[in-house]
């Protein structure tokens, strides 16, 4: 759900979408994916969405039609030219091939040609299974790779690793950032901003420009008030 919220809003803004890794959930919907937003501003925006986010449904998977609680956790980092170099020792990486998979083998490359990649000095793992060629697929992890090493040297910069390890909770109660109420009663609230729409299926359908310019309000106030006790 926050996939297709997210590229909805994407694609309201006509921003180019490229899915390049999609992992199926256990027994239904999705447990994981990596996409690429391309367009004007498209981080300055999306990194509103950073945290973990909240929902309260009626399961459709629950035959007793009972209220359930869910969570999911997106990260949000910027895309980097390659001019900017960010050094990358091929002793610090793990690169293991595999074979891509997906629900009905549809639209899904058959060769062992999906890429994952582990950077064991920082823990971060990229996957790519987009393209059919496995060193195109190295390409687009390697890339997705130095954009999140730059993301984390960016953020150690601005000496505020503590908001970062703070957007980085356990997935679970009282680290959310957001909550999408669908039952009893239809609300959604971003808990940092206290702004809210009781509109949430249209927020879910990718109306999300109230919640990141009343996030970036924010967080001007924010940076203002951290500045002023310095």
């Amino acid at each position: 759900m926050l996939y297709r919220m997210l590229s909805r809003w994407a694609e309201s803004k006509k921003f180019k979408v490229q899915v390049l890794d999609v992992q199926d959930g256990d027994s239904a919907g999705i447990k994981s994916a990596t996409f690429m937003v391309t367009g004007n501003y498209a981080y300055g925006m999306m990194k509103s969405e950073t945290g973990v986010h909240r929902l309260v449904r009626i399961s459709p998977f629950d035959s007793n039609a009972r209220r359930h609680t869910s969570f999911a956790s997106v990260f949000v980092s910027p895309e980097i030219d390659d001019d900017i170099e960010i050094e990358i020792a091929d002793k610090d990486i793990r690169i293991d091939v595999y074979r891509s998979g997906g629900a009905g083998g549809q639209s899904v490359n058959t060769t062992d040609s999906a890429v994952r990649i582990t950077h064991n000095p920082s823990g971060i793992v990229v996957t790519c299974q987009n393209e059919r060629s496995q060193l195109h697929n190295k390409v687009q992890a390697m890339k997705v790779l130095r954009s999140r090493l730059y993301d984390l040297e960016m953020e150690k910069q601005k000496a505020i690793d503590a908001e970062v390890e703070a957007n980085k909770k356990e997935i679970g109660w009282g680290a959310q950032i957001r909550s999408y109420v669908l039952h009893p009663y239809k609300l959604v609230k971003d808990h940092r901003t206290n702004f809210e729409m009781g509109q949430a299926e249209k927020v879910l359908d990718g109306d999300l420009d109230n919640f990141m310019d009343s996030f970036l309000r924010w967080q001007v106030q924010k940076d203002i008030k951290d500045e002023g006790e310095l």
